[in-house]
């Protein structure tokens, strides 16, 4: 029975995701970011509660990843496809191809989970943003611009040009060939697990005085802080 547990929590993992993919098609990006975050919860609960359980499967791993194909994967192309279309002043129902340019991200996405199912070097450093961080960074924009926004932000995130580099370099991020931390916890010491206190520390403190603001703020402070973790321990 207890096997079944993580995969459970791995399903409402997806559902959550599915749920999210149907306000982001109706422009609630609201509730479809508040669904967003409860399936990366999930999907953090059931890798930590099958490694507690020690009942970590192949099947868990492969349903692992279809569940964050849809909700770190499909989500955030759909949100930059919204975005796109607040830019060029198009609507849902448009024939205009500029908006689909966001959902290249979904297929990077894609492309990542599938590396990262067939790798065995990412226990201890992960090889490319993870999904989920990128997926955060993405439904940030859409937050900043109901609760923070302002002249200054509005041109910048609806400035067509932004969102096409946004979403390359988001692409890349996810299968850049450098090394990043990674949030498994095999232990509590301090020394080991020095730059993950860091890393949670500094993204609770931006995120605290910056609000939404403070998540892209997290996601590179994530990428700087992992570079010169990798340099001073040589991994």
């Amino acid at each position: 029975m207890k096997t079944f547990i993580p995969n459970f929590i791995t399903l409402l993992n997806l559902l959550s995701g599915c749920i999210a993919v149907i306000y982001a098609v109706n422009g609630d990006m609201k509730l479809t970011a508040l669904f967003v975050c409860l399936g990366i919860l999930f999907d953090f609960l059931d890798g930590f509660i099958a490694r507690k359980l020690r009942v970590q499967s192949v099947l868990g791993v492969q349903l692992d990843s279809l569940a964050d194909l849809v909700t770190s994967g499909v989500v955030p192309g759909l949100v930059l496809y919204y975005l796109f279309s607040l830019t060029t002043q198009l609507t849902w129902d448009t024939s205009g191809i500029v908006p689909y340019f966001g959902l290249l991200v979904t297929l990077a996405s894609a492309y990542r989970l599938a590396k990262f199912n067939v790798s065995d070097t990412q226990s201890d450093f992960f090889i490319g943003l993870p999904v989920p961080a990128n997926t955060l960074w993405i439904i940030a924009l859409p937050l900043i611009l109901e609760y923070q926004s302002n002249d200054v932000v509005q041109v910048i995130i609806l400035n067509p040009w932004f969102l096409v580099l946004f979403t390359l370099i988001s692409s890349y991020l996810l299968n850049a060939p450098i090394k990043l931390i990674s949030l498994k916890f095999k232990n509590w010491d301090l020394n080991d697990n020095a730059y993950r206190y860091i890393l949670i520390i500094f993204s609770l403190i931006v995120i605290l005085f910056f609000r939404f603001v403070g998540i892209p703020i997290a996601i590179i402070g994530y990428l700087v802080l992992s570079l010169i973790s990798s340099k001073k321990l040589n991994v």
